[in-house]
């Protein structure tokens, strides 16, 4: 006999999932990363977000590159283990709970970072063709305009639009929920960007020196 949609036999594994997801995404590896290079805590440099471009603050580009691959790792790693162990609708659910960890972390008083990196390892795992896209996207708006921000935001509004012709319904709706959070997240590197004052890659400004 089906269960009805209401039981919670039906909802329990994709809430543990969630869960689990969001514990792998609250891992902030920007500023585990930045202590262990002796740069002390990410939160007191520059902008004082433990994402990427903060790390890149500290002049140590391997240490940021490392922090891109480690964050968009745990996104790609909750969505795949999801997905394998129990299908798409638990890789939604954990890569959306890995998401919301990365923005709202339990270990730092739910603090975060903005999620681009985390958004962009999610949807390579979730539908690699979208996750490219998106990803060339980011390359192709730095190129041209040399804005971290600007890059990320455009690539995410676009991520909605690439699985509407890539992928599926879900990856798409699920596209939309990530987009607009990061966004939201990027309020004021947008008022920055209408301003003219939002910072360049690679230039960086006297405020974000990281002292001996």
């Amino acid at each position: 006999m089906p269960q009805p949609m209401g039981d919670i036999t039906m909802w329990w594994p994709l809430l543990a999932g969630g869960l689990l997801g969001y514990l792998l995404g609250s891992i902030p590896f920007g500023l585990v990363l930045t202590r262990l290079g002796g740069y002390g805590d990410i939160r007191k440099i520059g902008s004082g977000n433990i994402g990427a471009t903060n790390v890149m603050r500290t002049g140590n580009k391997p240490l940021a590159l490392a922090t891109v691959i480690l964050d968009g790792g745990k996104g790609a790693a909750a969505v795949l283990i999801g997905g394998y162990l129990f299908g798409p609708d638990m890789a939604v659910m954990a890569g959306g709970g890995a998401f919301l960890g990365h923005l709202f972390p339990i270990y730092l008083k739910f603090k975060g970072g903005k999620g681009v990196a985390t958004t962009l390892g999610i949807l390579i795992a979730i539908s690699w063709p979208v996750g490219l896209a998106s990803c060339l996207t980011w390359l192709a708006t730095a190129l041209i305009f040399r804005i971290s921000s600007l890059s990320a935001l455009v690539a995410l509004a676009a991520a909605p639009f690439l699985a509407w012709y890539l992928s599926t319904d879900q990856v798409m709706e699920f596209s939309i929920f990530l987009a607009v959070l990061v966004w939201v997240r990027h309020h004021e590197n947008i008022r920055r960007i209408l301003k003219g004052e939002e910072p360049r890659i690679g230039k960086k400004k006297d405020a974000d020196a990281v002292r001996p």
